[in-house]
């Protein structure tokens, strides 16, 4: 968690300076040079003291951003909060855009059917202007508010409360207030003569959040903190953990498809491979996992299929993680943008012709245009079809026309090996595939 983890943001309040928060975003890097000719670092923006607090900060921290403004459509006295939003956003200097959310879902919920929708916008205008970085106003009191709620849930792992980054497939939420009360943004906007406008609904018993926060006093926050920044410490730890694991293993991770070496990794980290390669929220049971680790044998599961090869020569047996064939995505329309198989995003930078469509590279790739890989893996490799006639796999460098140079597809799995696996996936696009024994 950002901000000062030693002691309770609860116990003080405090203006937050212009260096307190570089340093809080020095630590949440890299980020893109601050230029106009690479995209901005994105900032939702509702009007209230969290993200108004969060604009100005960033305002003292780079030139080039970009605020959005979401409109549920459920409060007409929205329009004037957003006006005034507007006007000290582009006070501030940070250009701003207002989204509207065209339609809630139906049913219960309204509070996680809104947020939903929101982060769907948010993204979808991140995406239109290259932002791969969305910062959000999330602190302290929202923090404690969460783990209580998932304390009373019987949450294990949620104990940790929103993690500082949150790994999309393609865009990071940011959470750098997480270490400030609500009570301290407030007086940091005080202290700069900004105002804000509370929104109503926040006052709202209906909402759990709502009824959580009236219910917390100060002693309570303080022991619901110090119990979130255990739980992340314990989170991190097993992340490095992890990390270390896939190395001592010696996993290759490539574009959907795992080089496992000669031994299989800890249950923990097979378990979490498998999540990113099945392309699931979820990763499969420990115990399944386990005995598969423990027999070592063959399988599939969560979606993805291990695989042992034998080598030639005195050479160890090798393990592969690879996607399981039958349960791969249909074919779907060829748009920039689309996701196919929740794991891989196509980018083209020139329209297509009419009629393609995104799907498996399937069977009939001759073995020298398979650059050393075997069947099992660039048949689930993506691919672009037309008529039934295959016109690109970008990942092997295979191109029936010319007009198909510009496409590639970004790896992008909804969860990532460890929080800074997928960034590694995105470049890894762009590099030449390890070669294997045919």
């Amino acid at each position: 968690m950002t901000g000062k983890t030693g002691r309770s943001p609860f116990d003080h309040v405090e203006t937050v300076s212009a260096d307190a928060f570089r340093d809080i975003m020095e630590r949440l890097g890299p980020w893109m040079p601050d230029t106009d000719n690479v995209p901005p670092v994105a900032l939702a923006v509702s009007g209230g003291g969290d993200s108004m607090a969060l604009a100005m900060l960033a305002s003292t921290w780079r030139k080039h951003l970009v605020a959005f403004i979401v409109d549920h459509g459920l409060r007409p006295e929205f329009e004037q909060e957003a006006a005034t939003a507007m006007e000290t956003l582009l006070h501030l200097g940070i250009p701003v855009t207002r989204l509207a959310v065209k339609s809630l879902p139906y049913g219960s919920g309204l509070a996680d059917r809104a947020r939903k929708a929101r982060y769907a916008e948010l993204i979808a205008a991140c995406r239109q202007v290259g932002a791969v970085d969305l910062l959000v106003a999330h602190q302290a009191d929202d923090q404690v508010e969460t783990v209580a709620m998932r304390r009373e849930r019987g949450s294990g792992t949620g104990l940790s409360g929103m993690a500082a980054i949150t790994e999309l497939a393609d865009i990071r939420i940011v959470r750098p207030l997480l270490g400030y009360s609500r009570e301290t943004l407030r007086h940091t906007l005080r202290h700069a003569g900004l105002q804000w406008c509370d929104d109503p609904s926040n006052q709202n018993e209906q909402a759990e959040r709502v009824r959580v926060r009236k219910h917390l006093d100060c002693p309570e926050k303080n022991a619901l903190w110090q119990l979130a920044t255990q739980a992340a410490v314990s989170r991190t730890a097993y992340e490095d953990t992890m990390a270390v694991d896939l190395v001592q293993a010696g996993c290759h991770i490539s574009c959907g498809w795992v080089v496992l070496g000669s031994a299989l990794p800890s249950p923990e980290t097979l378990a979490a491979l498998v999540r990113c390669i099945g392309g699931r929220d979820y990763a499969p049971s420990l115990e399944s996992i386990r005995e598969i680790c423990l027999n070592e044998k063959q399988a599939t599961v969560g979606g993805a299929r291990l695989i042992r090869r034998k080598s030639e020569g005195e050479r160890p047996d090798q393990w592969l993680l690879v996607r399981e064939a039958a349960t791969i995505q249909d074919a779907l329309p060829a748009d920039d943008g689309a996701l196919w198989d929740r794991r891989f995003r196509l980018r083209c930078k020139r329209p297509l012709p009419n009629g393609c469509f995104i799907g498996a590279a399937g069977t009939g790739i001759r073995r020298p245009e398979r650059q050393g890989l075997p069947a099992v893996v660039t048949g689930t490799l993506p691919a672009l079809w037309k008529d039934g006639e295959r016109m690109c796999v970008p990942h092997l460098g295979l191109y029936a026309d010319e007009a198909f140079r510009d496409v590639s597809f970004d790896f992008v799995p909804p969860s990532p090996v460890t929080a800074a696996n997928r960034w590694m996936n995105i470049y890894l696009t762009s590099t030449p595939l390890p070669c294997m024994d045919q």
